[in-house]
């Protein structure tokens, strides 16, 4: 069966502190069929510096965000080792950081209606939330003038 959108979301712990308050949420979006876990890698950064890659499986279970791996349905291995890389010259030394590649599976049932009824899908793109702030802000700050 094919997948609906993927976005992938890097979240930093500062000083390795994942307190597992995104869990909750994390378990709403999963049990109400607003998006599966389709992989996850994490990131640690140790004070020197050195970089370690892990899979959720490999986690210490006694660590806090092992129980990340709950939502995992199965690794499927969209997130590279090159791309962690990437996301770990951004954590400074003594953080962590988490990596989730998750479907949007609530759009599955209008991406099926869309093609039953002929329609193609000709963007899809995410706007975050910051920059539309900034943009809402440019316009109100232009209309006061």
């Amino acid at each position: 069966m094919a997948l609906g959108p993927i976005e992938l979301l890097v979240i930093g712990f500062p000083g390795n502190r994942f307190t597992g308050g995104i869990l909750p949420e994390i378990e709403r979006l999963v049990d109400n069929d607003v998006i599966t876990l389709v992989d996850a890698l994490l990131i640690y950064k140790d004070d020197d510096g050195e970089v370690e890659i892990i899979e959720l499986d490999q986690v210490d279970a006694g660590q806090d965000v092992a129980a990340l791996s709950r939502f995992l349905e199965e690794s499927n291995g969209l997130i590279s080792e090159e791309d962690m890389e990437g996301f770990a010259e951004a954590l400074e030394p003594g953080s962590s950081a988490a990596a989730l590649a998750f479907e949007h599976t609530w759009f599955k049932p209008l991406r099926d209606e869309l093609g039953d009824s002929g329609g193609i899908l000709l963007a899809n793109m995410r706007i975050p939330g910051l920059v539309v702030d900034e943009v809402l802000a440019a316009v109100a700050a232009l209309e006061d003038e």
